[in-house]
């Protein structure tokens, strides 16, 4: 017989620890099992010392995050093992073998080196910030704290596709309008800087008086040709001072406050954090954690200041003893079908089902609305190429005919 030192957790959640006598590891975990306790950590020896302050195991600087897709497939992974009976130990043992990049082996090792130190799962995922965030810490320490681990990866790894699939749709959408203004503003710029100088040259030889769009053209061209680096690092300086001022409080409110008020945009983005905002939600409640703690969590992955800041008088009027539906109502941040819907979903005691229902809803508004938006940007960007190309070559038809006295 071999002693087995194991880390669980009861039917109420709680972590328990000590040492089995047992044949072989995995009768170890069967007898752990038959004493109603889940296996976190099963390792051969008596009981160790969890890990000092001193002795952490930080990731490595040069290591880089795990892209959202390939932490998405990781999760699914790790979740079929867990369900299929395998320790959380063996279960990251597998994935580390699985591993296809060095930088994802090496995290996964730290991970689990944590977590056979004594380390539960959800604090050692804590010490790589970076690559997990705080959405899945939480939901993790909750998914121990429940025994529902397996179950609890599970709903993060639909969480991450259903992210994926949102980005991807804009990603996507948005790649014709990139393609036609590159191709439009490459054709504006060789116009101006090389066909237009042509012309200046033949317009000084003739020495007749310029229209004044004749004027306007050839002045930006020279301008565009003489002090370019001058007009490349006024851009740059020009960024970087917006990019500075955005990244302040003040004028982050203030630069999200101006999207939500824009025409095709703002409806947009407000559906999209309303579809983020209810998915986080329904994905923390179901996963048990506790409301108010689920509202800090949601209101740190919003991107919109606006709509963030606004959560914070959701979790005021909640600890005051209100619901969710009224202050969402009062906040006026929330289009009136989300908030009647959630209220219903408050009313019948299945806020998380309705938070879910809410989050699928926009998610098929977000896709339409983003259709709506590409279907008026493609026609509005061809005709202000058209227009910029239009002006270009009537400014430089009308310096000919006057030229030649010819009226137009």
């Amino acid at each position: 017989m071999t002693v087995y030192y194991y880390k669980a957790t009861d039917q109420n959640g709680k972590y328990v620890e000590g040492d089995i006598s047992a044949p072989d590891y995995k009768g170890a975990v069967q007898k752990i099992r038959k004493l109603n306790y889940f296996p976190v950590k099963v390792s051969e020896g008596k009981k160790s010392s969890k890990l000092s302050p001193g002795m952490s195991l930080p990731l490595p600087a040069w290591g880089s995050p795990i892209p959202t897709k390939d932490l998405m497939t990781l999760t699914q992974q790790l979740a079929t093992l867990v369900d299929s009976g395998l320790t959380l130990d063996d279960a990251l043992s597998t994935l580390i073998k699985l591993a296809e990049t060095v930088k994802t082996k090496t995290i996964l090792s730290e991970i689990r080196k944590q977590v056979h130190g004594g380390s539960s799962f959800a604090d050692a995922l804590a010490e790589h910030p970076k690559v997990f965030s705080k959405l899945y810490v939480n939901m993790i320490r909750a998914g121990e704290a429940g025994g529902i681990l397996g179950e609890t990866l599970s709903r993060l790894a639909m969480f991450m596709e259903k992210s994926v699939e949102l980005k991807n749709s804009i990603r996507s959408a948005m790649v014709y309008p990139a393609i036609l203004t590159f191709v439009g503003g490459t054709a504006v710029v060789i116009l101006i800087t090389f066909v237009i100088p042509q012309f200046s040259k033949l317009f000084e030889e003739m020495g007749a008086a310029l229209p004044l769009p004749t004027q306007i053209m050839l002045g930006i061209s020279s301008a565009i040709i003489n002090y370019w680096p001058a007009l490349i690092l006024g851009t740059l300086g020009f960024i970087s001072a917006f990019t500075f001022y955005i990244g302040t409080r003040k004028g982050r409110l203030r630069w999200d406050g101006i999207l939500l008020k824009l025409p095709l945009f703002g409806p947009l983005i407000r559906k999209i954090e309303v579809s983020r905002f209810s998915l986080t939600m329904a994905t923390l409640l179901k996963s048990g954690v506790p409301i108010l703690q689920a509202m800090g969590i949601v209101q740190s992955i919003l991107i919109n200041r606006v709509i963030a800041d606004s959560v914070i008088n959701l979790k005021q009027a909640l600890k005051r003893g209100k619901g969710l539906s009224g202050p969402l109502e009062e906040a006026g941040i929330f289009p009136p079908m989300a908030v009647h819907m959630i209220t219903v979903g408050e009313t019948s005691g299945a806020l998380d089902e309705m938070l879910t229902k809410v989050s699928k809803t926009y998610d098929k508004e977000v896709e339409q609305s983003i259709k709506q938006v590409i279907s008026l940007i493609e026609p509005m960007m061809i005709l202000l190429m058209a227009l910029i190309i239009g002006f270009i070559v009537i400014s430089m038809l009308l310096a000919i005919f006057s030229a030649n006295d010819i009226s137009f």
